[in-house]
C-alpha cells in the first residue's frame, strides 16, 4: 500500500501587505500519495500556485505544517530546503524556464552540477535527452533555436535529471498548441506509470483528464 508523500495539516498562508492581510490559503489539509498522479485545478487567484509554492518547499506556511516524505518543512533551515528541493523535486513551468546562454544539454547537465559539484560523467544526461525525444544533435542547441515543445521536453530532462521522487507541473502544456500538449502530457503520464509521483496545476480540464485524481481550489480552500 502507498504510504502519502505529501500532507498538509490545516496549511494557511497569509501575505502581509499595506492594504491589508491577503490569505492565499486558508486552512488547507490533504495528503498525495506516493506514485499519485494529481491535478490541482481553481480559478485564477484560488491559492493553486501558492500551493504549488508549498508542496515545492519554496515558501513555507505562516499556520499549520507541511510534511514532505515525513519530514516537517516549517523546521527546516534554508540551506536544508535547498538540498531538499534539489533531491526531491523536480519543477516543470509552463514558460520553461532554461537559461538561454546555455546549450540543450547544459541546461538539463546544470542541476546535476548543483547537486553534485561535477558535470555528468555517467551519460544520465544524454539518456535523458533520448527519453524525451531530443537527439544528439538538437542537444547542442540554445533554446531560442528550438521549438516550444521541444523546449518544454527539454524542460521536463532536467527536472529529471536528479532523479527526484515528485515531479511539480506548473501549467506544462500552457504555453504549447494543442497536439504538442498532447504530445508532451504522454511523456508526463509514461513518467507517472514508472512510478513518479507527479502533481500538476492545470486550468484546462481535458489536461487534468490525464490525472488519477483532481483537487479544486477555491478561495484558498479545497473545495
Amino acid at each position: 500500500m502507498s504510504s502519502p508523500v505529501i500532507e498538509l495539516d490545516d496549511v494557511t498562508k497569509v501575505y502581509p501587505l499595506p492594504a491589508g492581510d491577503v490569505v492565499a490559503l486558508n486552512g488547507i489539509s490533504l495528503s498525495i500519495d506516493e506514485g499519485e498522479f494529481v491535478a490541482i485545478m481553481g480559478p485564477s487567484g484560488s491559492g493553486k500556485s501558492t500551493l504549488l509554492n508549498q508542496i515545492g518547499c519554496l515558501d513555507r506556511p505562516t499556520s499549520g505544517n507541511f510534511f514532505l516524505d515525513g519530514k516537517n518543512i516549517r523546521e527546516m533551515d534554508d540551506r536544508e530546503l535547498t538540498d531538499l528541493r534539489l533531491s526531491s523535486i523536480g519543477y516543470i513551468f509552463q514558460k520553461f524556464n532554461l537559461i538561454p546562454l546555455l546549450s540543450a544539454y547544459e541546461n538539463v547537465e546544470y542541476p546535476y552540477i548543483m547537486k553534485y559539484r561535477k558535470n555528468d560523467d555517467t551519460g544520465r544526461v544524454r539518456d535523458l535527452l533520448a527519453l524525451v525525444g531530443i537527439d544528439e544533435s538538437l542537444s547542442t542547441h540554445k533554446p531560442n533555436e528550438l521549438s516550444g515543445g521541444q523546449q518544454q521536453r527539454i524542460a521536463i530532462a532536467r527536472a529529471l535529471v536528479n532523479d527526484p521522487a515528485i515531479l511539480l507541473c506548473d501549467e506544462p502544456t500552457g504555453n504549447l498548441d494543442t497536439q504538442t500538449g498532447a504530445q508532451i502530457m504522454e511523456v508526463l503520464s509514461d513518467l507517472h506509470r514508472k512510478g513518479r509521483t507527479v502533481i500538476m496545476v492545470t486550468h484546462e480540464s481535458e489536461i487534468a483528464a490525464y490525472a488519477e485524481r483532481t483537487i479544486v481550489i477555491r478561495d484558498g480552500r479545497v473545495a
